[in-house]
């Protein structure tokens, strides 16, 4: 007993008095990182930054974004699995980087389970939109359009992987067409390009590409979900358009790296689950066309099992190979 104080008072001698308040003072007290595995302006990093305002005021303590994109969403999501599990390093990812991408790229070094739930943030519609000057103004005269020129057409996404890939290359299959894949390192550089007329259309949420719907550098040729939307009432759904299956939204979630003790992922859950109740945050949402989810870890972690089922024969099917 004598050496264990003995190790005890010496540690503390060693540790600058800043260490040792922080380790005495309740969870957090300093600021939060949120690692986006994608470049800044994308849908997923629009998201993240809705959160960190909400848990900055909720918490009492600074949450800042650090993009961290690259190889498929895998290099930020690695980086967050590895983290150590305090609650200090966190990550907000949609379908793409945590299911897809791990059964995509061979070596992807984490999956799903690498991380811990916090809460599902929020949902939004895909909007399938093409560039004003494509001479086709539904899917049906695009479907034509791209049998009578094989090849001739090209759509972006913010990577291999990404649940706009996944979405558009079903829909190639769906409907026989030979439309070009364009990956870029995000989803914000893939919509620009489609924006500035160098890339034909692409599939984006509601969250970013609306406003530029509204504006008219856009067109959107359908709704990527079971119904139409209010902030877009004469675009038609996909199943309406003859793709019954094409109904998945985009979905973003909170996860801190596996082992972040239950206190703090509790204390997590509650600060989110505020910020998504509170006006600023609902509201913002809304005009996105965004709906929030919150729920509790157990939800996300029951959601993100049926997602792996639901994605994993789709991806086997298209057999894609991330490079």
């Amino acid at each position: 007993m004598r050496r264990i104080l003995f190790a005890l008072g010496l540690l503390a001698l060693l540790l600058p008095p800043a260490a040792l308040a922080q380790s005495s003072q309740p969870y957090p007290n300093r600021p939060v990182r949120i690692i986006v595995p994608t470049p800044a302006g994308g849908p997923v990093d629009a998201m993240a930054r809705l959160i960190a305002n909400a848990l900055t005021g909720e918490l009492g303590q600074s949450v800042f974004v650090e993009n961290r994109p690259g190889a498929g969403n895998t290099l930020g999501s690695k980086m967050a699995a590895a983290a150590d599990p305090d609650g200090y390093t966190l990550m907000v990812s949609a379908a793409s980087g945590l299911i897809m991408s791990p059964m995509i790229f061979k070596n992807a070094g984490y999956d799903a389970n690498s991380f811990a739930p916090v809460m599902l943030i929020a949902e939004t519609p895909q909007l399938f939109v093409v560039h004003p000057d494509t001479p086709f103004k539904t899917v049906a005269e695009l479907v034509a359009y791209a049998k009578a020129n094989p090849g001739k057409l090209n759509y972006s996404t913010g990577g291999v992987g990404t649940l706009p890939h996944l979405t558009a290359e079903l829909f190639k299959s769906l409907s026989g067409t030979q439309i070009t894949h364009i990956p870029y390192k995000g989803g914000g550089p893939s919509l620009a390009d489609v924006v500035a007329g160098q890339v034909h259309m692409t599939l984006d949420t509601m969250a970013t590409s609306l406003q530029f719907v509204r504006e008219g550098r856009l067109r959107a040729l359908a709704v990527v979900g079971p119904s139409r939307v209010a902030e877009l009432p004469d675009v038609p759904t996909m199943p309406e358009a003859g793709y019954p299956t094409q109904t998945t939204g985009a979905w973003t979630a909170l996860l801190a790296p596996l082992g972040t003790p239950p206190d703090v992922i509790a204390r997590l859950n509650a600060a989110g689950n505020a910020g998504l109740r509170a006006e600023p945050m609902r509201g913002t949402l809304a005009k996105l066309g965004a709906q929030p989810r919150g729920g509790s870890p157990a939800d996300l972690a029951a959601h993100l099992v049926a997602e792996q089922k639901k994605w994993t024969p789709i991806v086997r099917a298209l057999d894609l190979k991330g490079e």
